[in-house]
C-alpha cells in the first residue's frame, strides 16, 4: 500500500517568468495569463513550478529532465545551449537552460505535443533509491542486467512515462534546484518509512519540506483538516 501521490514537480530559478516561458515551449505547457510563474497541462500532475529562489546554479544538478525533441536545434532556437553532443553510446544530448541547469534531450522521429518523458536522479545507490520512491508512491521497480541505473514505471499520477535513477560517485552538496512534490493523507507514515523532516509547515509556507534516505528534497501536501 503506497503512503503518498506524486503531486507536481518545482525548479528553482532567478527569473521565474522568463524559465516558465523557456519550460513551457521545450515540454509543452503553458502558463496562465494570471499567473507566469507556474506551467499547467491537461492534467494536474503535468504542472511546474518556477521558483525564485536568490541562489544562481554552482553545481550540477542531481536531478534534471529528459525532453523529446525532433531536433537539438529546435532546443537551442528557444535558448538551450550543448553540453555534450550526442554519440553511437550515448544516444542523448547533454544540454543547459538559460540558467545554466542541466537536461537532456532526446531525438526522436515522432515528438508528441508533451515532451517531458522522464526525470533522472543521481544515487549512491539507485536500486535502494528506486525501491524506496515506489513503496512511497507506488509503480513498478523495473531493472536490467547488466546496467548500474533502475527505474519505476507506472507510478500514479507521474506525468512522464520513467522515474530513473542512475549511479554517481559524488556526494549531494547542496540543494536540489528540481524537486517534486507529493499528496499524503498523513505525514507520519512518510517520516516512518524514512524520510526527513526538514522544515514543518508554518505560517509561511503550507506544506512540509522532507527529504528522501539521500538527501533529496520533496515536499508533502496533506489534506486541509491534517494541515492545520
Amino acid at each position: 500500500m503506497t503512503i503518498a501521490r506524486f503531486k507536481d514537480l518545482c525548479v528553482d530559478v532567478t527569473s521565474p517568468s522568463e524559465m516558465a516561458a523557456f519550460w513551457g515551449r521545450v515540454i509543452g505547457l503553458t502558463a496562465p495569463a494570471d499567473n507566469p510563474n507556474v506551467l499547467v497541462g491537461d492534467a494536474p500532475e503535468k504542472t511546474i513550478w518556477m521558483c525564485k529562489v536568490p541562489e544562481t546554479k554552482t553545481v550540477k544538478n542531481r536531478v534534471h529532465l529528459d525532453l523529446i525533441t525532433g531536433a537539438i536545434e529546435d532546443l537551442e532556437r528557444e535558448g538551450a545551449k550543448v553540453l555534450t553532443p550526442a554519440t553511437e553510446e550515448q544516444q542523448w544530448t547533454v544540454m543547459t537552460d538559460p540558467e545554466g541547469g542541466e537536461f537532456c534531450g532526446f531525438v526522436r522521429g515522432t515528438v508528441p505535443a508533451y515532451r517531458l518523458m522522464e526525470l533522472i536522479v543521481d544515487s549512491a545507490e539507485p536500486e535502494k533509491q528506486a525501491r524506496w520512491w515506489a513503496d512511497v508512491v507506488g509503480g513498478d521497480f523495473m531493472s536490467r542486467p547488466g546496467t548500474p541505473y533502475c527505474w519505476l514505471e507506472n507510478v500514479p499520477g507521474l506525468p512522464f512515462r520513467y522515474w530513473v535513477f542512475v549511479p554517481v560517485p559524488e556526494p549531494k552538496t547542496v540543494k536540489n534546484r528540481v524537486h517534486w512534490d507529493v499528496t499524503a493523507p498523513a505525514l507520519q507514515p512518510v517520516l516512518d518509512a524514512g524520510a526527513t523532516l526538514l522544515r514543518p509547515k508554518d505560517d509561511e509556507i503550507g506544506w512540509n519540506v522532507c527529504a528522501d534516505p539521500e538527501g533529496n528534497e520533496f515536499c508533502v501536501f496533506l489534506p486541509p483538516e491534517e494541515s492545520s
